[in-house]
């Protein structure tokens, strides 16, 4: 009875251990309510409408009248407008955008009660004479007053060894970093007038799509805190100032140019020298207050600060640079105490702050970005003037296949919706994307939901890593141009959200590419087209039109591409994918189809054009390239999806007919994968995706087969070995269920060997089995601990003779083999993480049973040294503490010297479990919230064990048992 009870204790904790993980991984997914892709009709062709004016007269000059106002006289050359005056009367000093446009005899009038309107106005005009459109009268107020930018390329490095890689998923966007010197004077000159002329390119560009204002990151570097954080001598003051005095002048222009200027920073944005400060201080907040007073006094002009808390690390540090961010604001309380601190230094000076409510993480502040209630947790408290919240329109990243993000419809907070513009998903801008309609129907939609939206920020080249795409930068650099369409959309629909996606579309065609009517309507329809081709390329939609949720996080839709261009081979994402789309497998494959179709035509729309009716054949020639790698990267895309779909359905059904298939698409995705890298490796403006995770990832599912038929072999083995009547293999199994019946002496010397080298073997082979051959680690780690506790266990009975204790370890490794190699004997180690990921209920079973066998060790042990070698039980625990110690000391060590992070990116390539990107972008650590402190955990429970063991042990060798 004991003995049941035993084993029914064994077989409780094996469910506890099952509940406790399924609790840990967190695996669900459900039907979510992504938006709809609005419909877009090309307006027919039609000629331009010549324009009715070719001068401006203005009643007041400043720079940035000036420069709206030859805006105008260069669009009427352009279109050789030959009569006609605009003349602009400011009235006043009015700040409202309002301005009205009426005709007269020869030409028109532009009136404005101040220069915000007259140039509002100057860039409409401008805009609709590029258009070769009507220019309309009447008064017009823009229905959003605040129109964010980024800071575009301005700053970056176009060196292109710095894409040659393709692998560098630095995320700094700091853009004075290039100017920054070792030592005095810190700022190098020339870099500066660089960035400079790149500054004002970029706000002439902005203003007159109709943005009105610019986001540019950067605080610490400007700040010096007085005398309170930093030594008299340390080169963070003198630097600071260096930066000061040679980029205010530079951000200055934008106010000049009307446009409202914020600084961004992550907070906590540290140095070296600051931790240590805060460290000393009971808040951070009072220091950070003075910060920010001295950023404003020595940047008048600034409009105010942005924030952000969601991300941070070293991924964001400048290189040579010792500023830095950590993610320590995670309550709803601290964020509160950091944003009431803020708002009472810009209330001093009439200025915002603009929280930005993107976090990634669990609770409150985890999911705040995506949660209303948590908004309403954190944000519904705070009331004041100053504080704008800006928010992803998204519920979630920049994806497609996304829900509107609801918690844009909450609060009394003013409001700000983000938009991107080079969708770092999806391809960063190299692969046609007209998002013009999406845009304006979210635009239309939240702004019916909440009165508090009172603007926009549009993102024109930030999002994502700075050099691991293709090498474009706005307005200087690559193809630029495919991705402006979606800025200067932006800067249209936030003054109009009524305003038409086509024509749209189609007005930026005809100034970007080509004057002629029918050469505009054709581009239209290929950018028509081109929302179809990405949402069915790039995505998986059964899978992406679900929310996915694992460890408390909700992954993208586009997992089998982790994070921009990696196509992923992990069984995690892979598995979890056909799990979801398993009832429409068919229509999967066939859409990735349809994409190459649909962007094969998108490309011959194009090749039809007249290349005479083109504005500079070079811009012609981009897009034509541009289409061909839309088409041949969904084209391998599209095997590949064929591919893993194929052979996860084999390896779910056992189905001859998908194996069949399987091994057919296999060859054809090797073969346009072959190609498409071939083609597209060395290509910079266009680089090939990285295959590296597919590739490991598909080298270990080709072996399943094989591993089946292993599997099969030695689980026969075992059969046989528990049916043959010899005495050492009958001693195995019969010591592995009744331990304390284990016979006491070996029946002659090769049985000494048998029950060693038998489980030994079998153990081996089916841990390599289950890891396909190809990780190392994995069997190291296994079968280490295996020999650790074992050699502890023999070295502590001394000369005793320790058949029985070699019988019992090995009748229960033998058995947790038996239980492992029954799983992969059905279709190998893919079925196995099937299972695990996609099948709540086998998994739970088979951690229930592997888990009760794992203690089943330790009782085991425990039960023959009692009975056999006549052990107290102070003894027995003192051993089987030392013996289980050992091992977790010794991984303990292992983790603790070659770092956490580096043993789970080994482990984890090559068991190819989670995806490959993880440690490359995001760190395994700090995106699954693995404590650093593990190993040092690890090292301190073995540690603790082995003492209490050897003590105990020590202890009980002084009163020796009798034999």
């Amino acid at each position: 009875m004991r003995r049941l009870v035993v084993v029914v204790t064994l077989l409780v904790l094996g469910a506890g251990m099952a509940l406790g993980l399924s609790d840990t991984l967190r695996l669900s997914w459900q039907p979510a309510s992504v938006m709809a892709e609005p419909r877009v009709t090309v307006p027919p062709a039609a000629p331009a409408v010549p324009a009715p004016i070719r001068a401006v007269t203005l009643n007041r000059h400043s720079h940035r009248l000036d420069v709206a106002a030859r805006s105008v006289t260069d669009a009427a050359t352009e279109a050789g407008a030959r009569a006609g005056v605009l003349t602009v009367t400011v009235t006043g000093d009015d700040r409202a955008e309002t301005y009205r446009i009426a005709r007269t005899g020869d030409g028109l009038t532009l009136t404005a009660g101040g220069e915000a309107g007259a140039t509002a106005g100057l860039y409409a005009i401008a805009d609709r004479i590029r258009s070769g459109a009507a220019i309309p009268t009447g008064t017009v107020t823009p229905r959003l007053g605040l129109r964010l930018t980024d800071a575009g390329s301005v700053g970056r490095d176009d060196d292109p060894a710095l894409w040659r890689g393709g692998t560098d998923y630095s995320l700094n966007t700091d853009i004075v970093t290039g100017a920054l010197l070792p030592r005095a004077p810190w700022v190098d000159q020339q870099a500066v007038g660089r960035i400079t002329a790149q500054f004002h390119q970029f706000i002439d560009h902005s203003a007159a799509q109709g943005y009105t204002g610019v986001v540019v990151p950067g605080f610490l570097e400007y700040v010096t805190f007085g005398d309170t954080v930093y030594a008299p001598d340390d080169p963070h003051l003198a630097r600071a100032e260096a930066m000061t005095a040679a980029f205010a002048p530079v951000f200055r222009y934008a106010a000049d140019m009307g446009m409202r200027v914020y600084f961004l920073t992550d907070m906590l944005a540290l140095s070296p020298p600051l931790a240590g400060y805060l460290r000393t201080q009971s808040s951070p907040w009072p220091t950070y207050q003075a910060g920010l007073r001295e950023l404003f006094a020595a940047m008048p002009f600034a409009s105010g600060l942005m924030i952000r808390i969601g991300e941070g690390g070293s991924a964001y540090r400048a290189p040579g640079w010792d500023y830095y961010s950590d993610i320590a604001v995670t309550t709803p309380e601290q964020v509160r105490e950091m944003l009431a601190a803020f708002l009472a230094v810009a209330g001093e000076s009439g200025r915002d702050i603009i929280f930005r409510s993107w976090t990634v993480g669990v609770g409150a502040v985890g999911d705040l970005h995506t949660n209303p209630e948590s908004y309403e947790t954190v944000l519904g408290s705070l009331h004041d003037p100053h504080l704008i919240v800006s928010t992803k329109f998204t519920a979630g990243d920049f994806y497609s296949h996304l829900p509107m993000n609801t918690t844009l419809a909450t609060g009394d907070q003013r409001r700000i919706v983000e938009f991107q513009g080079r969708r770092e998903f999806e391809g960063f801008g190299s692969l046609p994307n007209d998002l013009t309609a999406l845009h304006g129907a979210a635009l239309n939609r939240l702004l019916a939901l909440n009165p508090h939206i009172e603007g926009v920020w549009l993102w024109t080249q930030d999002g994502g890593p700075l050099h691991a795409g293709p090498r474009t930068l706005y307005l200087r650099t690559g193809f630029w141009q495919l991705y402006d369409l979606n800025a200067y959309a932006m800067g249209r629909l936030a003054r109009d959200p009524s305003t038409d996606p086509g024509e749209i579309t189609a007005d930026w065609a005809r100034q970007t590419f080509s004057p002629d009517p029918a050469t505009v309507a054709a581009i239209g329809r290929m950018f028509a087209a081109s929302r179809e081709a990405i949402t069915t390329g790039l995505y998986l939609t059964p899978y992406a039109d679900y929310s996915a949720k694992a460890l408390g996080l909700e992954p993208p839709p586009m997992m089998w591409i982790f994070e921009w261009d990696i196509v992923t081979g992990d069984s995690a994402a892979l598995d979890s994918i056909y799990a979801i789309s398993r009832g429409h497998l068919d229509e999967t494959i066939a859409e990735g189809e349809r994409a190459a179709a649909v962007a094969d035509q998108q490309r011959a729309t194009v090749a039809a054009t007249d290349p005479g009716t083109w504005r500079d054949p070079a811009l012609r020639a981009s897009l034509l390239a541009a289409l061909d790698y839309q088409s041949d990267l969904y084209r391998t895309l599209s095997a590949y999806r064929t591919m893993f779909l194929r052979r996860a359905q084999w390896t779910g059904t056992g189905s001859a007919q998908a194996r069949d298939r399987w091994t057919a698409a296999a060859d054809h995705y090797q073969e346009t994968r072959t190609i498409f890298v071939r083609r597209y490796a060395a290509d910079l403006d266009l680089p090939a995706y990285n295959f590296t995770a597919a590739d490991l990832g598909t080298r270990r599912f080709d072996r399943d087969p094989a591993m089946a038929v292993l599997a099969k072999v030695l689980l026969g083995v075992l059969v046989v070995s528990l049916l043959v009547p010899w005495r050492p293999l009958r001693d195995l199994w019969r010591s592995a269920i009744l331990p304390w019946r284990a016979p006491s002496a070996a029946p002659g010397r090769a049985a000494r060997w048998v029950v060693i080298a038998f489980p030994a073997t079998v153990l081996v082979l089916s841990r390599e089995v289950f890891t396909w051959f190809a990780a190392p680690a994995h069997v190291l780690a296994t079968l280490g601990s295996w020999v650790l506790f074992a050699l502890v266990a023999r070295l502590l009975i001394g000369r005793r003779d320790p058949y029985a204790l070699w019988t019992v370890l090995g009748g229960v490794a033998l058995s947790r083999s038996a239980l492992l190699l029954g799983v992969l004997a059905v279709r190998g180690p893919g079925h196995y993480w099937l299972g695990f990921w996609a099948n709540p209920g086998a998994r739970s079973a088979y951690v229930t049973i592997g888990f009760a066998l794992f203690l089943w060790l330790f009782v085991a042990t425990g039960s023959v040294l009692r009975t056999r070698y006549a052990w107290s039980r102070r003894r027995v625990t003192a051993a089987l503490l030392l013996a289980t110690g050992v091992p977790v000391l010794a991984l303990g060590v292992l983790l603790w010297t070659a770092g956490l992070e580096q043993c789970l990116t080994v482990w984890n390539d090559q068991m190819a479990l989670l995806p490959w990107g993880l440690h490359r972008i995001l760190g395994i650590v700090t995106y699954l919230d693995i404590p650093p402190e593990l190993p040092l955990w690890v090292t301190a429970a073995g540690a603790v064990l082995t003492v209490l063991g050897a003590a105990g042990a020590h202890r009980s060798w002084r009163r020796p048992a009798a034999p």
